[in-house]
Formats: C-alpha cells, structure tokens, sequence
C-alpha cells in the first residue's frame, strides 16, 4: 500500500477518536447536568484530557490492524502505538484515582465526632492512589523494555555491573517487605489515617500512609516516620481500633483523714459540669494503701482521647483546689512521734500541711 494513504488513513482514523471522543463528552455531560451527579461531572471534567489521547490511539491501533501493508511494517506500528497506549491508560487510571481521592477527603470528613467509617475509606483510598501511581510506573517500564535496543541496553548494565546489581538487589528488599506490608495494611487495617496511637513511647495520630512508610503526627507536633512493616511486626497501641470513646483516670494521693464520700459528690459534680465528659462512666474508688497515705483513683469516661486528656486535667486541679480550700485535713501529711526523756514516747505530732497550721 503506498505510504501516503497509509498516513492518510491513520490520519483519519485519530481525526475519528477526537470526533468520537467529543461527541461522547458532549453527551455525558448533558446526560449529568441535572440530578446529584457531582462525582460524574467531575470525573467527565477532570478526564477529558487522557481520554482525548486515548481514544484516537485506540482507533488508530484498529486501523492499523485492518491496513492493508507490509507484513514488517505493521508490528512496528502496533508496537510504537501499544507503548503510547499504555501510557495514555495508565495516565487516565492515575488521574480518576486522584479526582476520586479529592472527594472522599471531602465526603468523608475526619472532623466528625464517629468518623470511623471516614477513617477505614481514606486508608483504603490512600493506599490504592499510591498502587495505582505504582503500576503506571511499572506499566511504563515494561512497556519500554519491550524494545530489544532497551533490554539489550539493560542486560550489559546488568553484565558490566553485577556487583552493583547485587547490592541493589539486596537494598532492594526492604523496600519491597514494606510494599507488600503496606498491601497487608490496606486490607487487613491495623492502623487506620487519623487513628490515635503510642508508638515507642510517642502518643500522636497516623498523618499518611504510604507504601513504604507511615507517619506519626505526635501531639507535640513532630512527625515520627516508621517503616509500614514495624506496624505488622512490631506492638503498638491503637486507641481508635473499633471506636473512639475511651476511659481516662485520675490518681489522688490523700491523708487517711480524707473524707472519700465528699471527695467522691465532687467528683460527680466536676463531671456534671465538664463538656469532656460523655456521661457514661464515673467512678471513684480507694485502691490502694500506703504507709502514710490512701491513693484514690477517679475513672471517667469521654468521646475520644483529646478530649479525655483535657478531661483528666480539669478533674485533678479541680479536685486538689476543693481539697485545699475545704479539707486542708485531707492533703498528705508527715507524722513524726518524739520520745521523751527516761524513754517513753511522746505525744504523735503531724507536719506537714496540717502540722505546719497546727503549729
């Protein structure tokens, strides 16, 4: 076939993807301008670019198939279209997983009281955002290697440099241990994006999960980087695994004399007041017993962690200012005995907080 009609044709038929190609925009987007189609519009939107590249490689591609041409000459065609192609595709999946992970974070908002669901749809999504990119990559790579002049140019770097290679093979590992960790992570979610956790001592919430790593916004506001398998090999602590309400506490070390009944209607008091408190669970209880004092744990309830710390603050300074100003009596004290002359042991005098005023 002479050379001219076969470009001629191929130029028709990329001119017939661009006509298609507009005509199906047209269409869906009158078919989405009215009703709740907003995730539809935007997808239409946002993907007319790598769809207007996709379709005319795709009617070329049959074209070609079609053409009546040299025997040498089609699989050179098919293969240079074939590679464009498979960019194009892999550009179209990496931009529809970003318009779609640009809404979840709208949707689903991290903001709310229960956000648990939220919180189990943005791992999922952030994770399969980065897989997606992941492929494409990957997609990209096979498809250039698919050129004898690129495997041939591949396999002498790998000849000339086999050490290298080697090395790069065995620093290559834990790259790909925390590949399959972070798939592990997606599906099996130990951890989740805004879950509160302790890890090695820091108290902060997951920031992002990648493929290879997670981070920890500790409440001081540094970020604590790990690898995404520490969290499928190593304990942790996940405060929000099920829910987010927790319970906090209280201890109080106070002098035998302490009237816990009083201390206790307080307590409740405090709780009443506080917008902290999920008025679930209240109890104050004496558990243990010291050589010179009692210890008395306040246990309380609240929606979630934050708001519990703030909880456990306002009850301690609330109840040491009620034990300074109406049992002074109750704070701890220091009883010393003095032994008279000739032996015998003298009166017991308290110091202390009391001692001090008493004297």
């Amino acid at each position: 076939m002479n050379p001219l009609r076969i470009l001629a044709s191929l130029a028709g038929a990329a001119i017939l993807g661009i006509v298609l190609h507009q005509f199906g925009h047209v269409l869906l987007r009158r078919m989405l301008r009215h009703g709740d189609h907003r995730v539809g519009r935007l997808l239409v939107s946002n993907l007319r670019a790598p769809a207007l590249l996709v379709l005319p490689l795709v009617t070329i591609e049959v074209t070609i198939g079609v053409l009546p041409m040299l025997a040498s000459l089609r699989p050179v065609l098919l293969h240079a279209v074939g590679i464009v192609l498979i960019a194009a595709v892999a550009w179209l999946a990496a931009r529809a997983t970003f318009v779609l992970y640009d809404l979840l974070l709208v949707r689903y908002d991290l903001d709310r009281p229960d956000n648990l669901h939220a919180r189990r749809v943005r791992t999922q999504v952030q994770v399969l955002r980065r897989i997606t990119l992941t492929v494409s990559v990957l997609a990209l790579a096979i498809a250039l290697l698919s050129f004898p002049q690129v495997r041939a140019a591949g396999a002498g770097l790998l000849a000339s440099a086999g050490i290298i290679g080697l090395a790069a093979g065995v620093a290559a590992r834990p790259v790909a241990t925390n590949v399959v960790a972070g798939l592990q992570l997606a599906l099996s979610q130990p951890i989740r994006v805004d879950d509160v956790v302790v890890v090695e001592g820091h108290w902060g919430r997951v920031e992002e999960i990648a493929l290879t790593y997670v981070v920890i916004r500790v409440w001081d506001l540094r970020r604590l980087v790990l690898p995404v398998s520490y969290f499928v090999t190593m304990p942790f602590e996940n405060w929000t695994r099920s829910t987010a309400d927790i319970l906090g506490w209280v201890h109080l070390e106070v002098d035998y004399s302490a009237p816990v009944a009083a201390i206790r209607s307080k307590f409740g008091e405090i709780l009443s007041r506080s917008p902290d408190w999920d008025g679930k669970v209240s109890v104050l209880q004496v558990t243990g017993l010291g050589a010179e004092t009692m210890q008395l744990r306040a246990l309380m309830s609240a929606p979630d962690s934050s708001r519990s710390w703030n909880l456990q603050c306002e009850v301690r300074e609330k109840l040491v200012d009620f034990l300074q100003r109406e049992h002074p009596s109750a704070l701890p004290r220091l009883r010393t005995e003095f032994a008279a002359a000739g032996g015998q042991a003298g009166a017991k005098v308290p110091t202390g907080a009391a001692g001090d005023r008493a004297s």
